[in-house]
């Protein structure tokens, strides 16, 4: 009988220690595993609309140059801004997906909804800005 209650005496204590640790969730995992590695590799880990989180950016903030293709799909004059369904762009390091950049007010006026577009861009500070603009 001394064994059986030296069991049940050891699988209590093992359950009372385990009470008092929260467990920690898959979500909370995957945040850290993510961050700690966008750190390491001097990545951004960001998000903006599509699946942004494992594209590069420079890590001194300084302006990388960039070419793209694609199709506007939004222009808003009094945000400086020009929406675009573009295709990959390598430099960046992007999927294709459709996102919103900054653009001069001559560069906006110069296009409309629908155009399809050959772009350039300057990446500086985990954001693109729009600095050339030609439709197809």
């Amino acid at each position: 009988m001394k064994p059986l209650m030296l069991m049940t005496i050891l699988g209590v204590s093992a359950l009372l220690a385990a009470c008092g640790q929260k467990a920690e969730t898959n979500d909370t995992t995957a945040a850290n595993t993510a961050t700690e590695a966008a750190s390491d590799k001097g990545e951004m880990a960001g998000s903006m609309s599509g699946d942004m989180g494992n594209m590069a950016m420079p890590a001194d903030g300084g302006a990388k140059m960039a070419k793209g293709k694609g199709t506007v799909t939004a222009i808003d004059k009094s945000a400086g801004s020009i929406t675009l369904d573009h295709g990959p762009i390598p430099e960046a390091d992007w999927p294709s997906m459709t996102m919103a950049f900054k653009a001069k007010p001559e560069l906006l006026d110069s296009v409309k909804v629908g155009d399809r577009v050959v772009f350039d861009l300057t990446l500086k500070d985990g954001s693109g800005e729009v600095t050339a603009l030609q439709k197809q």
